[in-house]
């Protein structure tokens, strides 16, 4: 399995997110953006503005909303096996974690990769912070409190741990988000985590 990790949106490597997709074609993950508080119009205007870039690299882009598997989660490993990639857009990773469990794509993705499958797991912000081994460092930034889905009343701090060291996006940029980053990297520092903080624009490709 291949990660295509950005910063922010598609970030300064876009090329060679279409030339990682195997299938030239990818699914798109937006619940993230499901926080209790979310401002329906602004999600919409993420979704499609999302879509639209990924659409511009030549990708077949379907939207893939994982609430739709919260009550059939042995449906959505074939999905993405069929798709063979997925793109996850930014939001809060501590509602994102409790989509990925829900909708089983928590396990499905850990098979896909130890199966050694060509799968593309791609996305920006909270879509790689997800991948980290501790999600307990994002609070700073995120609100941990948000359960919005009724079947997971517990925020869950265990991350999917396809990564072995906290992700920071939006370090030393031009984000709202900057100056909370500094204050994670502190937190790791103290409690002798592992991270990588990178700024918006930058992106990590793990093959």
């Amino acid at each position: 399995m291949k990660f295509y990790l950005s910063s922010y949106k598609l970030g300064d490597q876009a090329d060679q997110l279409r030339q990682l997709t195997p299938k030239a074609k990818i699914g798109y993950i937006a619940n993230a953006l499901d926080f209790s508080t979310a401002d329906p119009a602004r999600r919409q205007k993420t979704i499609a503005k999302d879509m639209a870039a990924l659409n511009e690299l030549g990708l077949a882009t379907e939207l893939i909303d994982l609430k739709d598997y919260f009550a059939k989660p042995e449906d959505l490993k074939p999905k993405l096996q069929e798709l063979g990639a997925v793109f996850i857009s930014g939001g809060n990773v501590y509602v994102l974690r409790q989509a990925m469990k829900l909708s089983g794509f928590d396990i499905a993705i850990q098979e896909i990769k130890d199966s050694n499958l060509d799968f593309l797991y791609s996305g920006y912000s909270a879509a790689c912070c997800v991948l980290s081994p501790d999600l307990d460092p994002y609070k700073i930034v995120d609100d941990a409190t948000d359960t919005p889905y009724r079947q997971q009343p517990e925020v869950i701090l265990e991350g999917l741990g396809l990564i072995d060291y906290i992700f920071l996006p939006h370090w030393d940029s031009d984000h709202p988000e900057s100056a909370d980053i500094d204050r994670e990297i502190d937190y790791c520092k103290r409690n002798n985590l592992k991270f990588k903080a990178i700024r918006d624009g930058d992106v990590i490709v793990i093959e």
